[in-house]
């Protein structure tokens, strides 16, 4: 029995000790990033700016959205709610030049992170390169260490250019 106890204490112990190890490494990396990638899809600017404007038709093409609820009073900025794969969040539209460009970002700051994403729609031989550049904020060290070192700070933008270069039938990797 006592061996038990001894084994049970030596395994909490070493995950408290890994715990602390990962938030150090956390703490000591850079609060604030920015991660870009882009894809070339066969498609006008304005076809792929309406698509990805058109925020209450997200959840038919991307599989981490399970539902949108946009408010959207003439006059005043445009406010969005996703629920998806990452909890609830909510957004703000805060530049749209339809077909060119597109600034969202997040309103909620309980996340542990935040920051906003820069899309980008410019022609391109024949089709548009979009671009998302992500300015982003890791509050919260132990996401900032497995954002870092494991999911990748990209990992959210390729799911999203992804599921919108199959949402027109195209195959595109993000680089």
């Amino acid at each position: 029995m006592k061996l038990l106890i001894f084994i049970i204490l030596g395994i909490v112990a070493g995950l408290l000790v890994l715990a602390g190890i990962i938030a150090l490494m956390g703490s000591r990396l850079p609060k604030s990033h920015v991660a870009s990638r882009s894809i070339l899809l066969h498609r006008s600017p304005q076809e792929v700016y309406t698509v990805v404007r058109d925020f209450d038709s997200a959840p038919k093409w991307r599989s981490d959205v399970k539902e949108i609820e946009v408010d959207a009073q003439p006059g005043h900025p445009v406010y969005y709610r996703e629920e998806g794969k990452n909890g609830t969040i909510n957004y703000e539209l805060v530049d749209d030049v339809p077909g060119q460009r597109m600034v969202t970002r997040i309103r909620d700051t309980n996340l542990g992170f935040g920051g906003q994403w820069n899309y980008q729609f410019a022609p391109e031989s024949d089709g548009t390169r979009v671009t998302i550049r992500e300015d982003g904020e890791v509050s919260n060290v132990i996401f900032r260490f497995m954002s870092h070192y494991i999911f990748g700070q990209t990992v959210t933008i390729d799911s999203y250019l992804n599921s919108l270069a199959a949402h027109f039938g195209e195959n595109a990797t993000p680089k």
